[in-house]
């Protein structure tokens, strides 16, 4: 992952090289003496490790009582033969007659993610690389790097990043579903929407181009930015259609209707798009706290509706006459109103 341009660093605290003893216990001498392998190990966790017993109400106050030996009676391997199990009998037996300790190295903690052992794994994304861009280098690394068996899942923040990136799309083509079946209706045609709809990347367009100029990546202020960018280019696109197919029904050709309707709607487009550039300039320019935010949105509003007011005036006259010229092919009727 470090050597990935979207990562600045990917790091993790696992490690296996935490000094530690594996127990092993003489079942087979447990069962002689009378004493249960469980109990023994049992008897050790509670002297080292500690147990819960109780808990006492003192002093208006709740304290857990904990059973564990004196710190000064576990500091070596030596104090087993100070801790006693008792067998069937009633006859108390040192444990170390049981244990077996090895000096191994491993981790220090084990966990789980989803019930599957895990280790977790952290990174930063580079400058100038958005987070969206790192997770799918990320899982780009994940497929090649991992071995056979192994797998991987994001967590936190992150986690929540790549279900909702997954939805994006399909909330995407349903919106857009929807707007086509308005502008259906507002136009009572099947065609003439798309001449909308086409029309709006050719605004977003200068927003990305501005975004890069400034080296500003696609944050979410930025895509907050574009939600008002793309109503206010479809705004554009629907004045200059209405207008045109007005015009058409009033018996004008099609290139005639489409040109007319890009004069009379000029100046009013204008004047609302350079209102919105000139109200946006204080963001594009702020600084402070916060100033981040503020300029991905100026900077992605103002580069759209520059360019985008520009070409919008070019293009949304083309794709009208196209796709009028094609419904009135299919449609005949609609050359006859």
């Amino acid at each position: 992952m470090n050597q990935r341009p979207e990562i600045s660093r990917a790091y993790t605290t696992f490690a296996t090289k935490y000094p530690q003893y594996m127990v092993e216990v003489d079942a087979a001498l447990c069962k002689r003496n009378g004493i249960s392998p469980s109990e023994v190990l049992r008897t050790l966790a509670g002297y080292v490790g500690g147990s819960y017993s109780s808990n006492l109400n003192r002093f208006t106050k709740l304290y857990r009582v904990m059973v564990q030996a004196s710190p000064e009676y576990r500091l070596d391997t030596e104090v087993l033969n100070n801790i006693f199990v008792r067998n069937s009998d009633g006859r108390m037996s040192p444990i170390a007659q049981y244990l077996t300790l090895t000096r191994i190295y491993g981790s220090e903690s084990l966990s789980r993610f989803n019930l599957f052992n895990a280790i977790r794994v952290s990174g930063i994304p580079a400058d100038g690389y958005s987070s969206g861009q790192s997770l799918k280098a990320i899982e780009e690394v994940a497929k090649t790097a991992l071995p056979e068996g192994y797998g991987y899942e994001f967590g936190g923040m992150s986690r929540e990043e790549a279900s909702t990136g997954n939805t994006t799309t399909l909330v995407f083509i349903i919106c857009i579903a929807f707007i086509y079946l308005i502008l259906c209706a507002l136009y009572e045609s099947l065609m003439i929407p798309f001449a909308v709809i086409l029309s709006v990347p050719f605004g977003l367009m200068g927003s990305f181009l501005f975004a890069k100029l400034w080296g500003l990546e696609n944050n979410i202020y930025m895509q907050t930015g574009l939600i008002m960018l793309i109503g206010l280019l479809a705004k554009t696109a629907i004045l200059l259609t209405e207008y045109a197919s007005d015009r058409r029904r009033q018996g004008m050709s099609i290139t005639v209707a489409a040109l007319s309707a890009a004069k009379a709607r000029l100046r009013p487009i204008l004047m609302t798009s350079m209102t919105m550039i000139f109200g946006m300039l204080p963001l594009m320019f702020s600084w402070g706290v916060g100033a981040n935010g503020n300029i991905s949105v100026g900077v992605g509003t103002v580069g759209g509706m520059l360019l985008g007011t520009v070409g919008l005036l070019f293009v949304v006259p083309s794709l009208f006459i196209f796709f009028q010229n094609i419904e009135e092919r299919v449609i005949p009727q609609r050359r006859k109103e």
